[in-house]
């Protein structure tokens, strides 16, 4: 048995169990401790509780107790997946962030998410656009059915034509992979018909399929020239540009726009 193979293997493994957008975010964590070590002589990896401790004091003077706790994990992790073992659970990190959850608190201003009536004002920008019936069609499903379903922006536009499946009390949505489907296991997501069918993400979604004559592939698409439906697939980059043309189209969302959390739910994003 090759045992420097094995650990070669091992710390690949590690690697794989964690998708590639949280492996960056943890790097970026960590680039920020390597800066404050190679600023002060430490070495950053592997570093020590003592070392670890002082850096998380460092930041509470700039930083939420969220963003600590996060750092942390995030150190913690990449050590391991180099083959080094560093205690976040020592006591004086333990208790040094006891401290400073004491001193700072962690209670943190909640911000406002998009809202029905917030939801039925973009759709009726949206109505009042002067553009292409298709482009207007595309752009209330996107909203209606992401704000419906509380799909997530690469949810949304990973979704292909094959993951939909019409019923009696609406559609039914196969979720291939998402950012909490670590494993590509795949789930379900059903929508009823809405009262109201003007703000119906069913019949929202018929109905653009039905214009765009979408029958296999990405359901939500580029458009070329402006009127032109592309088969390339949009971005949700594109969605979150999408949704804030919209709200700078309304004077009254303009208002509070920056109230809206940008986080990856279609339903409280950019």
């Amino acid at each position: 048995v090759n045992i420097k193979n094995l650990e070669t293997e091992t710390i690949q493994n590690l690697k794989n169990s964690k998708a590639q957008n949280t492996l960056r975010a943890y790097q970026a964590d960590f680039r920020d401790f390597t800066n404050f070590c190679s600023q002060n002589g430490f070495n950053e990896m592997p570093t020590n509780p003592k070392i670890l401790s002082l850096y998380l004091t460092y930041l509470s003077s700039s930083s939420k107790y969220s963003t600590l706790k996060r750092r942390l994990a995030s150190i913690g992790v990449l050590h391991k997946m180099k083959g080094h073992y560093i205690d976040t659970k020592h006591p004086i990190i333990v208790e040094n962030l006891m401290g400073i959850k004491r001193k700072k608190g962690i209670n943190q201003k909640g911000k406002k998410p998009l809202l029905i009536n917030d939801l039925k004002q973009i759709i009726n920008v949206i109505d009042e656009e002067n553009s292409s019936e298709i482009k207007i069609a595309r752009d209330r499903t996107i909203i209606l059915l992401g704000f419906g379903g509380g799909f997530r922006r690469n949810e949304l536009v990973s979704l292909d034509y094959e993951d939909l499946d019409f019923v009696n009390e609406g559609i039914k949505i196969n979720i291939k992979k998402s950012k909490t489907d670590q494993f590509g296991e795949g789930s379900i997501k059903a929508l009823p018909y809405f009262d109201n069918p003007h703000y119906c993400p069913v019949k929202s979604i018929q109905k653009w399929i039905k214009i765009s004559k979408i029958n296999q592939g990405a359901i939500f698409r580029k458009f070329h020239k402006g009127i032109k439906l592309s088969n390339i697939r949009l971005s949700d980059q594109s969605v979150a540009l999408l949704i804030k043309y919209y709200f700078v189209k309304n004077k009254n969302l303009l208002c509070s726009l920056k109230n809206i959390p940008q986080t990856e739910h279609l339903q409280s994003s950019l």
